[in-house]
């Protein structure tokens, strides 16, 4: 198939931020994307080839939308899988794969995934409902999560005592150990369908204290060669174990003692890679696309330290949005913002990112503190 060609259709399941950033790839080859998405103003809307307004949960909706383009991928991995499995079976190529798809989008087949094929991991235990949870005996504290459709931050709770556990929802969920831990980092792991595989750099996350989300991703993580060799090769052995084609994000522990658990994984582009559009030889989003389209892989390390600060909707704040403090930020040096387009705000909504270059990773990351305290996303 070429790629290349006036009549090749490029199907992306989400039309998102994530969807958005990738536009600016297909732009650059001029490959023509058809976008589903349930939003009608979504932030790739105006600016796919094509966009379809659909629900990306219901089987006709997606298996018709599969019919009108010769590639399917994913922006998001809450999707109907029934639908990928059926187009699969008549032909289309979908990347990263359905049956990829059906064990991450559970976290708890996930975990068992990973259990399963040795990958390091916090103990856990599966739930079918809230009932059958309470009526286990369980050590506190430990982390809820549940099974489908989290993101976020949502859908996941420390449960620290047993009044917590009347504020959970009654779903499908996992319980896990809660690992002491001295960071969480992230590496992305790129594969092609001639079995090309490339991972990026080791990534540090820094998280809100309250919304469970990150607040900044700092490219290269600081920690030694040896932790950092050994989270990569754990990685490369979470996508041989999946043998996906396209990306994979691997959320990771690194423990007291320096040991590496795997939290768990998106089969996207990712929030812990949105610093290599300014920091990277090949940004997430352009080797997403080199992946699916079985092109050569793009060179994965970075020019320049990174960082990256999400800017999410302040406290207080729903409605129309407003970047407060735009001006200020563009005047400090290597500072770039991504606005994704979405038209109101609310409390801890992601709104969009700042990217911070530098030279020295400690001026960048002085830079980002500045950027987090200057700039606020709130409302009229």
């Amino acid at each position: 198939m070429n790629y290349f060609s006036s009549n090749f259709r490029l199907g992306v399941l989400g039309g998102g931020q994530l969807g958005k950033m990738l536009l600016a790839e297909t732009h650059k080859l001029d490959i023509y994307t058809v976008i589903l998405d349930k939003a009608k103003d979504a932030p790739c809307a105006r600016i796919c080839n094509e966009f379809h307004q659909g629900d990306l949960m219901d089987f006709d909706t997606v298996y018709n939308f599969g019919k009108t383009v010769d590639i399917l991928t994913i922006e998001i991995e809450h999707v109907n899988i029934d639908a990928l499995i059926k187009l699969e079976e008549e032909g289309l190529e979908i990347y990263p794969q359905p049956s990829v798809l059906k064990i991450i989008q559970h976290k708890g087949i996930q975990k068992d995934f990973f259990v399963e094929n040795n990958i390091p991991t916090s103990p856990h235990k599966r739930f079918t409902s809230l009932k059958e949870l309470k009526n286990e005996v369980l050590s506190f504290p430990f982390v809820w999560k549940s099974a489908q459709f989290g993101y976020d931050g949502t859908g996941v709770k420390i449960v620290k005592n047993i009044n917590d556990l009347n504020n959970l929802t009654d779903t499908d969920c996992i319980a896990e150990d809660l690992i002491p831990f001295k960071n969480e980092l992230a590496v992305i792991v790129s594969r092609n369908k001639s079995g090309e595989v490339k991972t990026y750099p080791v990534v540090e996350m820094e998280f809100h204290p309250e919304a469970n989300q990150v607040e900044y991703v700092i490219c290269p993580a600081r920690i030694s060669d040896e932790v950092a060799t050994k989270a990569r090769n754990i990685a490369l052995n979470v996508a041989k174990s999946f043998e996906h084609i396209g990306l994979l994000a691997v959320e990771m522990f690194q423990t007291e003692n320096n040991e590496i658990l795997v939290n768990e994984v998106a089969p996207r582009t990712h929030n812990s890679g949105h610093y290599s559009i300014e920091a990277s030889y090949t940004s997430q989003f352009e080797q997403h696309v080199r992946s699916i389209l079985n092109l050569p892989l793009g060179n994965t390390e970075s020019k320049v330290a990174g960082i990256m600060v999400n800017l999410v909707g302040e406290e207080g704040f729903s409605g129309e949005v407003i970047y407060q403090g735009m001006e200020d930020i563009l005047k400090m040096d290597g500072v770039t913002p991504h606005i994704y387009g979405k038209k109101e705000t609310r409390p801890f909504r992601k709104m969009g990112h700042v990217t911070i270059v530098n030279n020295n990773l400690s001026e960048a990351r002085k830079i980002a503190e500045k950027v987090k305290n200057t700039i606020k996303v709130i409302s009229k």
